[in-house]
């Protein structure tokens, strides 16, 4: 049910870890939080909150170490050379985790939903808006979107690629902004302690301007920014995102 690979990313310059989870089903890619690393969302429950979902093969579970968000948590080297990880870690997503996905999904075109929490909800949003030909549909919960103040240094073209809130402002009318208009953004956000739904609504607004579809879904001051809270979202919205179960192996 489980298995385990990791390879060097010559975009990252490092050895990546990468986990499946499930044999069968639609692919959901889950982010971690800042840190973490690929089995992150194992010790906290992810996996078993959704064990019957992976049991029926109605979905499949992938998660990869965060590779940049550990580095901008750790401050690892330059605020430039952080916001260079932060575009190299997308492009890893999208042309070595992707096509890894795909195989594994033994389908060459097969759709992927993005998910995370806090810093891995940015992730999620960003993969999706950078590329649309790939995600179909982001569940960003209790996110962080606005990076600038954890580097503190002027964005760089690095940063403006990978950060959503930068790169859509300027996006146009485009075949790609087509392509977003056809996706989905879920923002889900507690408002209890060390939340700030705020967050969310400055991403709607933003996808509602570029006519995005999205949803702000506040789930109120008895839920805080923590792993309980995320679990119980996802065990909410899994059937909203998977209407119709897996179909891929």
């Amino acid at each position: 049910m489980k298995e385990r690979s990791t390879w060097h990313s010559e975009r990252l310059g490092q050895d990546v870890t990468v986990v499946r989870w499930g044999t069968f089903g639609a692919p959901l890619l889950i982010f971690p939080t800042a840190g973490g690393d690929a089995e992150e969302i194992e010790r906290f429950q992810i996996i078993s909150t959704l064990e019957q979902e992976l049991a029926a093969g109605r979905i499949k579970i992938y998660s990869c170490d965060s590779v940049a968000g550990r580095a901008m948590v750790g401050e690892e080297g330059s605020p430039g050379h952080r916001m260079w990880l932060m575009d190299q870690f997308q492009e890893f997503v999208r042309h070595e985790l992707v096509p890894a996905i795909r195989t594994d999904c033994r389908s060459e075109d097969i759709e992927i939903v993005t998910a995370g929490a806090s810093i891995g909800a940015f992730n999620a949003l960003a993969a999706l808006c950078r590329y649309p030909d790939v995600f179909r549909a982001a569940l960003c919960m209790s996110g962080t979107y606005d990076l600038m103040r954890f580097l503190k240094a002027p964005a760089t073209g690095d940063f403006v690629r990978a950060s959503p809130l930068h790169w859509l402002n300027g996006l146009g009318e485009s075949t790609h902004l087509s392509r977003l208009r056809e996706r989905y953004v879920l923002l889900a956000s507690g408002e209890g302690r060390a939340e700030d739904i705020g967050e969310s609504w400055r991403v709607a607004r933003l996808l509602g301007s570029k006519g995005i579809p999205n949803r702000v879904d506040s789930w109120g001051a008895e839920w805080h920014h923590d792993w309980p809270t995320w679990r119980n979202m996802l065990r909410r919205y899994v059937d909203e995102l998977f209407p119709e179960g897996g179909g891929a192996r």
